[in-house]
């Protein structure tokens, strides 16, 4: 028999806030050593009570935004009642009766076609602790920095249909959201729990359902879904065990799943309002002020550089960190060419930052001074060799420029009076290579120009290094 798989996902997003949210403490980036970063309201402290972070609201709508959601006008805080080491207050505030986000839609371009993936609902709640385990020892330390830090989680309807499906979903989110800035996606900042059932081909029946938990990478995702689609088909088509509806652990390092418990309902959670947080009052202005505050999408931001000339490969680079965007954006701004601004972004910034071990993503420099590196180049003050050169200066030490190129004399490689001088002495240097070219043999000529180039650093400009190094040859020959 031919199964269908059905999959939802549970999608939870810490957000790029500079506190928690509900006290002061530091949000996500603000982490350091264990511990380091708790206060007595996110460590449950009794008597200590919650005060919402506005800015949690402001980019739960941002979120919604693109995710094409109905903002709620009136929300509420819940409090989900379970026990669990890393809860300090045995209670997590969230949103249960009254969410932020409903009723949104993802676009999905796959292999497959087209798709549209409903998003069932956003909400906002305070992320919980960090379990530590060290198998070595068999303990398990908690490091509490985590607990509070703001989250948004994005629960989908269960309309995925393959493995692809979720990993583009997921790419889009973090694509979106490192864009518009509302979180990092990056080191655990961005994590998914997976609900998937099987069911005959045809059929609108879900099947028995199963959470699978504890996926650190989209690589993880891709491998625990497969291994639960063959889990599933085996017991469907060979009775190999009794599917029940139930919470499984990923396991990356056994390529497997393993039972945690019974998957919970919501009257195991014993939701009720959060007698702390009062409700709070969405009007239409806060949200034109907040979308006011967005810049175009990913997508947009693709659309305005094919019509700009840039090649696929180009724009996928780019739009995948925002900051590549602002960098490119300013250099155009400048008048420098859309397709010269992007090759001395991606290759030359690029090439740069990957010797030192770090991403496109990582590139920091003010763009007026690349400006002017580019500027020098393009007017030939310099050739590209020396433009590189300044370029690692400046990411370096933030150099300026102008006055690199005057120090390391790089400003004068074009002067005529200064390669002719350089050809002269390297000629001189070399007499039997002088004399092998006098001879008839034509190559010698290229090692004098080599060792020209060397004396110059690369910095000379090739063409007028070989015409005069060509009309010196030919003086002697004559």
């Amino acid at each position: 028999m031919k199964y269908e798989v059905v999959i939802g996902l549970e999608t939870h997003v810490e957000l790029a806030t500079e506190s928690k949210i509900f006290c002061s403490c530091g949000g996500h980036a603000a982490r350091k050593t264990p511990n380091d970063c708790v206060c007595p309201a996110c460590c449950g402290m009794p008597g200590m009570l919650p005060v919402m972070n506005k800015r949690v609201v402001e980019l739960a709508i941002m979120a919604g935004t693109l995710l094409n959601c109905r903002i709620n006008r009136y929300i509420t805080f819940d409090k989900k009642n379970y026990f669990y080491p890393d809860l300090p207050c045995s209670y997590q505030i969230t949103q249960w009766f009254h969410p932020i986000c409903v009723e949104g839609s993802v676009e999905l371009e796959t292999r497959a076609g087209k798709r549209t993936i409903g998003i069932k609902q956003i909400h906002m709640e305070e992320d919980a602790g960090k379990l530590v385990h060290d198998d070595w020892t068999d303990t398990t330390m908690i490091d509490f920095n985590r607990t509070s830090v703001p989250l948004i989680e994005i629960v989908s309807k269960p309309d995925f249909r393959s493995v692809e499906e979720v990993l583009t979903y997921l790419e889009k989110l973090k694509s979106m959201f490192r864009f518009a800035k509302i979180s990092e996606c990056e080191d655990g900042a961005m994590r998914c729990d997976v609900n998937i059932s099987l069911r005959p081909e045809g059929s609108e029946k879900l099947g028995v359902r199963t959470e699978i938990k504890n996926m650190s990478s989209l690589a993880s995702i891709e491998r625990a879904i497969k291994y639960e689609i063959a889990r599933h088909t085996d017991a469907l088509e060979r009775q190999t065990e009794v599917l029940v509806q139930e919470t499984r652990r990923w396991d990356d390092t056994k390529g497997r799943t393993f039972a945690m418990r019974n998957k919970e309902t919501a009257e195991d959670y014993r939701y009720f309002p959060d007698p702390n947080l009062m409700p709070i009052i969405i009007d239409d202005d806060w949200i034109q002020r907040v979308r006011s505050t967005m810049s175009v999408t990913p997508d947009e931001k693709k659309a305005e550089y094919r019509d700009l000339g840039l090649s696929e490969k180009e724009i996928e680079a780019l739009t995948a960190e925002r900051n590549l965007c602002d960098i490119l954006d300013d250099l155009i701004a400048s008048g420098i060419a859309p397709k010269t601004a992007a090759t001395w972004i991606l290759t030359e910034c690029g090439g740069l930052l990957r010797k030192k071990g770090l991403q496109a993503g990582d590139l920091d420099i003010d763009t007026d001074k690349l400006i002017r590196i580019i500027e020098l180049v393009e007017t030939n003050a310099i050739n590209r060799a020396a433009g590189k050169r300044v370029l690692a200066a400046v990411l370096d030490s933030d150099v300026d420029p102008d006055a690199y190129c005057a120090e390391h004399q790089l400003d004068s490689q074009g002067d005529r009076d200064v390669l002719l001088a350089v050809v002269l002495r390297v000629m001189e240097a070399n007499q039997k290579a002088v004399n092998d070219y006098l001879s008839g043999k034509e190559k010698a000529a290229q090692a004098l120009f080599g060792n020209c180039m060397r004396e110059l650093r690369g910095t000379g400009d090739p063409a007028a290094i070989k015409a005069l190094l060509e009309e010196e040859l030919q003086k002697r020959k004559g």
